[in-house]
């Protein structure tokens, strides 16, 4: 009996020790339990969506943008008499977020419909998670999508000369990097990624609850350890302290005034609203065009990351805010109602 209790307790002894080593060598263990929690949430989030969407909104899934790559495809929503018009729509092309770790295009299906019925074609794509792909591998691929879509776009009905970024969370900071090295050469040459699109075919960007300066992360607490684990498997190595190219990443160091007009969001309870309020603030200082939507701190109730997907009243308003600032920017109309 003793004999067999310590073999037990050697046993369990022993698997702890793998599991403790296990996640300290690699940032695999972590993404996993990460990825199970994102998408989960993700899958529920965008069902929650599907009473808000009307009918008259179309899809053409799965298109391939990268014929190389069996990652890299994109879904195309659009109003149902869209390719039938002489008229070409305005896109929308959104990177989903996940925290570079998880995601797919499917979690912002529902959402993008809301976008389409508002006068938009709108464009989700897929790019390649970390640790599967490291920086800047998504970059790449986004600007692949773009080249994509600006080569088809008479296929899709899309007007190639009025191209919006948008994005969430990692998406967001995918989006905005992506903006930079189109409208900042030196910027494409630093990140070594080509641009997919011609700087005046791009009219501007939506960004809700991104991060854009990777080496200013707040490390404290479970929120802080889990960046770091993004930040290991999206760079392949814990500390970039000593690593001027994945520093390269930090967007918000890099910006000019050649940027397009943005639209920036995050809530009040959001561990990235610095980020966002930073990156606006330097926009801002650089007199680029931007309209945020902000919270007061003691905003009731609290709005966490990724709210804007919550369609409630807050996340109506952010959603009706941001269909404002597209339409004007572009001098568009608005075929749609607000949202009930």
């Amino acid at each position: 009996m003793k004999r067999t209790l310590t073999r037990i307790i050697i046993s369990v002894l022993a698997l702890v020790i793998l599991l403790f080593l296990a996640f300290k060598l690699s940032p695999y263990p972590a993404v996993w339990l990460v990825r199970y929690a994102f998408e989960k949430e993700a899958v529920r989030v965008d069902e929650a969506l599907e009473k808000f969407v009307p009918e008259n909104i179309l899809a053409i899934r799965d298109v391939q943008y990268a014929p190389t790559d069996p990652n890299s495809l994109l879904d195309i929503y659009y109003p149902k008499d869209a390719m039938g018009s002489k008229n070409k729509l305005p896109v929308i092309v959104w990177t989903h977020g996940g925290g570079l770790v998880s995601g797919t295009k499917d979690h912002i299906s529902n959402y993008s419909k809301l976008l389409a019925s508002r006068g938009f074609v709108a464009v989700s794509i897929d790019y390649t998670i970390a640790p599967e792909a490291k920086y800047p591998r998504p970059i790449q691929q986004l600007n692949e999508a773009l080249s994509f879509i600006s080569a088809n776009a008479d296929q899709f009905a899309i007007d190639s000369t009025q191209i919006i970024l948008a994005g969430d969370s990692g998406g967001s900071m995918i989006s905005a990097a992506t903006a930079n090295l189109i409208t900042s050469p030196s910027y494409a040459s630093i990140t070594k990624v080509k641009p997919g699109l011609q700087p005046d075919q791009l009219k501007g960007l939506l960004l809700y609850c991104g991060i854009y300066e990777v080496d200013n992360l707040n490390s404290e607490g479970a929120f802080g350890s889990f960046l770091k684990t993004v930040t290991w498997a999206y760079f392949g190595e814990k500390d970039i302290d000593n690593n001027d190219y994945a520093k390269s990443a930090s967007v918000l160091n890099y910006l000019t005034d050649s940027f397009p007009p943005c639209f920036i969001s995050a809530g009040n309870k959001d561990p990235l609203l610095a980020q966002s309020k930073g990156f606006a603030e330097k926009l801002l200082s650089l007199g680029v065009q931007v309209d945020t939507l902000f919270f007061p701190n003691d905003y009731e109730p609290g709005l966490g990351h990724e709210y804007q997907f919550t369609f409630d009243e807050d996340g109506k308003r952010a959603f009706e805010r941001s269909i404002t600032f597209i339409h004007q920017l572009l001098s568009t109309k608005d075929p749609g109602q607000p949202s009930p």
